[in-house]
């Protein structure tokens, strides 16, 4: 056999090693559960993946739409999906009722917490003393109405002082606009923008934000199931990566996020997506604390404070740590987290 031979067939070895390699990487599969249904804030994830995002880091990631945080994180703790998004306050909870079970966040992805209350104007409610005697009404596995009690523990509410209604989500709106409930709790960009297409404009409501009453809360990040934790953590790390490429696709064109999010769901309506993905960059991605450290990070003193009230509203007998909910060690480096 010639050299010239040996060459080329250790030339084909090699290339054939190397398709193999990265046929490899390709193949390992990520399933991704969103908190929620097919929405705006929703949109960077599917950029990522529509803009190679997450190829270019070996993954293959499929992505499905959720039903609440409570869903997302039982999806994860059941082993059904690798990575989600939830409420980082919703996994507290979980984690206390379920210590056998408890899940770590890995990654913070709203900065500030989107959980608020809303009534109309002329139901006269101006201040959280004036929900006592009234009707809320939310789907059952609503962040904003679980964390309700450290609403009612900030403002000096008795838990009993007012009565829940349960309703599925596309009722909620609805509802408050008949004035079958006189405020009903949900994301901010979800409910402000669902009574504008109900008719209520932003001057005809009153919203109690959580963050405006003590409530210094971090609000959704991604957790990942034990066996990606143990067996894939640069995986996960590329998965973050790709995670913040796309946030920050978003941010500098959140036209082309929605396009994305368009190709998913052709029913949605891409000008009222558009708002809502934008009052979630602006309401709760792009902080001081984001712009200055990248997203993904939590401050231990506020998440431990985050922790102490949620703990006070739910009564719970043990306390998780700040390091019993949150990790940071498949963290990507400060230039891959840099969101502008």
């Amino acid at each position: 056999m010639t050299k010239l031979t040996n060459r080329l067939l250790g030339a084909a070895v090699g290339a054939a090693v190397a398709l193999g390699a990265q046929a490899a990487m390709a193949e390992m599969a990520i399933k991704f559960s969103l908190d929620w249904k097919f929405e705006g804030p929703a949109a960077p994830y599917l950029l990522a993946k529509k803009n190679g995002y997450f190829e270019e880091e070996g993954l293959d990631v499929t992505i499905d739409s959720g039903n609440g945080s409570v869903g997302a994180i039982t999806r994860v703790a059941s082993g059904a999906y690798d990575v989600s998004l939830a409420d980082i306050n919703s996994l507290v909870e979980f984690n206390a009722s379920n210590p056998d079970r408890a899940m770590k966040s890995i990654f913070m992805v709203y900065d500030r917490p989107p959980f608020a209350l809303f009534m109309k104007k002329d139901s006269g409610i101006t201040k959280p003393e004036d929900l006592v005697g009234k009707t809320l009404g939310a789907p059952v596995f609503d962040a904003s109405r679980k964390l309700y009690p450290a609403f009612a523990s900030a403002t000096g509410l008795e838990l009993d002082a007012v009565t829940w209604e349960s309703m599925d989500p596309p009722l909620r709106e609805p509802m408050l606009v008949r004035g079958d409930v006189d405020a009903i709790s949900g994301h901010y960009f979800t409910s402000i923008l669902n009574l504008q297409a109900q008719g209520l404009a932003k001057d005809d409501l009153t919203v109690f934000m959580y963050k405006d009453y003590g409530m210094d809360f971090y609000g959704n990040g991604l957790l990942a199931s034990p066996d990606m934790m143990e067996n894939h953590a640069e995986e996960l790390r590329g998965f973050l990566r790709g995670v913040v490429k796309g946030w920050r696709a978003a941010i500098a064109d959140p036209a082309s996020a929605i396009a994305a999010l368009k190709e998913v769901d052709p029913l949605i309506n891409p000008d009222l997506e558009l708002q809502r993905l934008q009052m979630a960059i602006d309401e709760n991605v792009v902080t001081p604390d984001t712009i200055e450290n990248g997203m993904g990070l939590v401050k231990t003193d506020r998440m431990a404070k985050a922790i102490d009230q949620v703990a006070l509203a739910f009564g719970f007998e043990n306390k998780p740590t700040v390091g019993d909910v949150f990790t940071d060690i498949f963290m990507p480096g400060a230039e891959d987290r840099k969101i502008k």
